[in-house]
């Protein structure tokens, strides 16, 4: 592998590495800034209304879209390994997924801080079953199918990564799971959703990590050969 080759995959595993940890970091304040309140009460239109609320749905977004991000940089490090169909199917499915699921949450984010906004304003809860029509009227179908998207692309790229060899197998078993269980956690309550977003932080970052000490590996073997390859006297 030439110097250019090596100095291109050290930074492609490095940006992975940033963009899983800036991940995990957004998925665990997620939960941890989103307001929690009777969401039928004066209570939850307040919560609607927050700006806490566009802050919290955003960060989310965001690191879903790092998320993909990453797996296109751990995708380009499996390159021959014997796992990139299978890395490409991981990340393939992920993009679906996360591309299904942003529309339900930009629906969550903005047209409920409207409605919080308007009911706040009025002092009436006339407004409020509008709540659950956005939430579960045909946009939860969408949700629900991208959501399975969303933990089959992670469960085959711990798989990818637990075959390949390059960066430490058991590092994506966290986070396949924590993706996995996203569809449960939301029917917790804010200490079950917080401690889910803790187990993608930590599978995020875990991966991040084998990302680097697998680079730093690389970069030592490289510079072992040129070193052995450099001529005597």
């Amino acid at each position: 592998m030439n110097t250019a080759t090596t100095k291109k995959s050290s930074i492609i595993r490095y940006v992975s590495a940033v963009a899983f940890v800036v991940a995990g970091i957004l998925l665990v304040l997620y939960p941890l800034l989103r307001p929690f309140s009777d969401e039928t009460s004066l209570q939850g239109a307040h919560a609607f209304a927050s700006p806490l609320w566009l802050l919290a749905h955003l960060l989310a977004v965001v690191g879903f879209i790092l998320t993909t991000l990453g797996l296109l940089g751990l995708s380009r490090v499996l390159q021959n390994t014997g796992v990139e169909r299978l890395m490409s199917l991981a990340l393939i499915m992920t993009w679906i997924g996360v591309g299904l699921i942003l529309p339900y949450y930009g629906a969550e984010v903005f047209a409920l801080n409207v409605i919080g906004q308007e009911v706040v304003r009025q002092q009436n809860l006339a407004l409020m079953p509008l709540v659950n029509a956005i939430r579960f009227g045909p946009a939860v179908y969408v949700f629900a199918v991208g959501l399975l998207f969303l933990a089959i692309g992670p469960i085959l790229a711990a798989i990818a990564i637990w075959r390949s060899g390059v960066v430490f197998k058991w590092s994506g078993i966290p986070f396949a799971l924590g993706f996995a269980l996203y569809l449960p956690q939301f029917f917790g309550d804010q200490p079950i959703r917080v401690l889910h977003g803790l187990l993608l932080t930590l599978g995020c970052i875990w991966l991040a990590v084998s990302l680097v000490r697998a680079q730093k590996s690389h970069e030592q073997k490289h510079l072992t050969g040129q070193v052995a390859n450099q001529p005597i006297g």
